[in-house]
């Protein structure tokens, strides 16, 4: 199977780049499994899909405003550094841009000095590794000073910083959002509890490695970039008791379904699990827990359109996002949603 088998023609001005409002506005299309059936509604309507026996998992992690614009001590030239992974003792892996400029040893300031930081060391790789220094809680001076990672595709600015997290984001650690669940709003949690429709929660801490091309021919050479996840012993036992009654496990975006996946290989029963993943779900993947995916629009060859082709089957994703193309669908981030079941 080639990387070039979901290759599909994308025009740019459907690349969604800014969220709409209110968030469960956006358009919705459902994709049967087992016919390929397409069907056309908004996501608001998500709550005459499900039913009491089914249940939703949904990854609460929250983004970091991850990218610090700093001055270097002594020639006040500008860098960019984008954080990747916190280290521990207050040391971050990080991108800097210009590279040239962030050199072992150097120091910038960021926030008119609410933080500081030093280079201390420059990976193979060409990432950074800086220790910040600062006085008061680190995460609260980033919030402070820090922008959101938006994806490279997005070019205009996020007016609110909020519209890039799912309302029950709560775990800081991603560089990008699990976008799927960007479409839910608080009132539309609630009315899906009231239909009986069950809700369990994981964290995947979503990296940058997300947006990284697939540069093999062979889809089997790509390697997958590593993520942290965990799931608590709650949402185990929802997984088990939905199966058991006959429901579906329905996934809320692909880092949902990769950690549930991740589980299912590791432990081989459903029950409190944490560690690193890497995944690799396309077609020919047999899943042992999901049972359906809500999601938005992908980016050609990417894996994420490779996972939703492992579930649903490439012809039928592919025919399925021709027919978004010509009714005028919005992609990526802020793009609109697709149910498959």
């Amino acid at each position: 199977m080639k990387t070039s088998d979901f290759y599909f023609d994308l025009p740019p001005g459907q690349i969604a780049q800014t969220p709409l409002e209110p968030r469960d506005s956006s358009r919705l299309m459902t994709l049967d499994r087992r016919t390929g059936a397409v069907g056309h509604r908004h996501f608001y309507e998500i709550v005459d899909l499900l039913g009491p026996d089914d249940c939703l998992v949904l990854n609460d992690s929250r983004v970091l405003p991850a990218r610090i614009y700093g001055v270097k001590e002594g020639t006040g030239a500008h860098v960019e550094f984008l954080l990747l992974e916190n280290k521990g003792e207050d040391t971050w892996e990080a991108l800097a841009k210009p590279g040239k400029r962030a050199k072992e040893g150097s120091r910038f300031t960021f926030g008119d000095g609410l933080l500081r930081c030093e280079v201390v060391g420059v990976g193979e790789d060409g990432n950074r590794r800086i220790r910040f220094q600062y006085e008061g809680v680190f995460f609260q001076l980033l919030d402070q000073i820090g922008q959101m990672p938006l994806p490279p595709y997005i070019k205009e600015k996020l007016a609110d910083k909020e519209r890039y997290q799912t309302v029950y984001s709560h775990q800081v650690g991603s560089a990008a959002a699990p976008t799927a669940g960007l479409h839910f709003t608080p009132g539309l949690l609630d009315k899906l509890r009231e239909k009986g429709v069950k809700m369990g929660f994981v964290t995947l801490h979503v990296g940058l490695g997300t947006f990284r091309p697939v540069s093999a021919e062979r889809v089997a050479d790509h390697k997958m970039h590593a993520e942290h996840y965990y799931m608590p012993q709650s949402t185990a036992d929802l997984i088990r008791a939905t199966k058991a009654k006959g429901g579906r496990v329905i996934a809320v975006g692909t880092t949902s379904c990769r950690t549930i996946e991740s589980v299912a290989q590791k432990e081989g029963c459903w029950k409190e699990s944490q560690g690193w993943t890497d995944i690799f779900i396309y077609p020919g993947y047999e899943f042992k827990g999901v049972d359906g995916l809500i999601t938005n629009f992908h980016l050609p060859e990417s894996t994420l359109i490779m996972l939703v082709s492992a579930l649903a089957g490439r012809g039928p994703v592919l025919d399925a996002y021709g027919v978004a193309v010509q009714e005028g669908y919005r992609f990526f981030s802020f793009g609109d949603a697709m149910l498959v079941v």
